[in-house]
C-alpha cells in the first residue's frame, strides 16, 4: 500500500488538490512527527496529495533503504475505532493516542530527531488512522517491535484504561472458566500501619490530594487544547501526559501501601465454576 492509498482510505474519499488538511487544533491531522514544522508553512496546512507526497518522500530520498527482510514496503497504516458507546474525546486526547501508538510502533523514540515521518488523521468522530513511512531521516529502517500487533494491542488496552474508555468484548461463545474466591479476614494492624495509612490517603483515587492535583491538571489540559495555536495544543497534550503520570504515581503509592499493610490475606486457590463464559478482549486496531 502506498501513502496516497492509505490516506484516501483513512479519509474515506479520493485525494483532492482542492482539499486541505491542517494540524491546527480541531484540524484533521491530530498528531504528527516531531520535525514536521520544518516542512509546513506558517498555516500548517497542505492539500491531501501534498500530505501523501510528504509521507512518500523518504522512499525517494533514500533509494537504498530496505527492511530487514530486504523489501521496500515502507508505508505503515494503522486504524483505531472507538467503541460506539464511548465518550467523545478531546483533540488533546486524540493527539495523545496518536503519539503513544507512534512510540509503541517504534516510529518516534523519545528525543530522536531522525525518527520516521508519520501523521495521525481523524476525519470521523470515532476513528483515527496513523500513517507512517518506516524509513527514518537517517536512512535506517525503523526498529518496530518483533510482534508489532501484540505490542499495539497491549498499548491500546493501556490507553483504554488511562482514558477511561470501553474495552471491546468477544462473542458469548468464548470459553473460559470463572472462579469464586472466598472473602478472607483482615490482617491484624502492625507497626507499619500509620505509614501504610498515609500512603493509602495519598493514593486515594477520588478524595486524595494527588487526585485533586490530577483533576486540576486535566482541566488545564482541556482548556489549553481548546485555545487556538500550535503551542497551546502542545501544552494541552503535555498536561494530559502529566495527569497520566500523576495517576501512575497514585497507583504506585497504593501498591507500596498494600505491601506494607495489605487489607486482606493472600487469597485462597480459586474454586472453578464450570459452564460460565468470560469474554476476552479483542484489539481495536486492524
Amino acid at each position: 500500500m502506498d501513502a496516497a492509498t492509505a490516506l484516501a482510505e483513512a479519509l474515506g474519499r479520493p485525494l483532492s488538490k482542492t482539499e486541505g488538511l491542517t494540524t491546527e487544533p480541531g484540524g484533521t491531522v491530530v498528531a504528527h512527527w516531531n520535525q514536521l514544522d520544518h516542512y509546513t508553512d506558517e498555516h500548517h496546512i497542505w492539500t491531501t496529495p501534498q500530505w501523501a507526497e510528504h509521507l512518500t518522500d523518504p522512499l525517494i530520498e533514500q533509494p537504498f533503504a530496505a527492511s530487514p527482510a530486504g523489501d521496500r514496503r515502507a508505508i505503515l497504516h494503522l486504524s483505531l475505532n472507538l467503541h460506539p458507546q464511548d465518550r467523545e474525546l478531546s483533540p488533546a486526547e486524540w493527539s495523545e493516542i496518536g503519539h503513544r501508538l507512534a512510540r509503541t510502533a517504534g516510529l518516534a523514540p523519545p528525543g530522536d530527531e531522525h525518527a520516521c515521518r508519520w501523521i495521525a488523521v481523524r476525519d470521523k468522530p470515532t476513528r483515527m488512522d496513523l500513517i507512517a513511512n518506516l524509513i527514518r531521516l537517517d536512512g535506517q529502517w525503523a526498529r518496530t517491535p518483533h510482534r508489532l500487533a501484540e505490542a499495539l494491542t497491549a498499548e491500546i488496552r493501556r490507553i483504554e484504561h488511562d482514558l477511561l474508555l470501553l474495552t471491546p468484548r468477544s462473542s458469548p461463545q468464548s470459553t473460559a472458566t470463572a472462579s469464586v474466591t472466598p472473602v478472607a479476614p483482615a490482617l491484624v494492624p502492625n507497626a507499619t500501619s500509620p505509614l501504610a495509612g498515609a500512603l493509602h490517603q495519598l493514593a486515594a483515587e477520588q478524595a486524595g490530594p494527588l487526585s485533586t492535583v490530577r483533576r486540576l491538571v486535566e482541566e488545564l489540559g482541556r482548556q489549553a487544547a481548546a485555545l487556538p495555536g500550535h503551542q497551546t495544543a502542545a501544552a494541552g497534550r503535555d498536561l494530559f501526559w502529566a495527569a497520566r503520570r500523576l495517576h501512575g504515581v497514585q497507583e504506585h503509592l497504593g501498591q507500596i501501601a498494600e505491601r506494607l499493610h495489605p487489607t486482606t490475606s493472600p487469597p485462597p486457590e480459586p474454586v472453578p465454576v464450570p459452564g460460565r463464559a468470560a469474554a476476552a478482549s479483542t484489539p481495536m486496531t486492524r
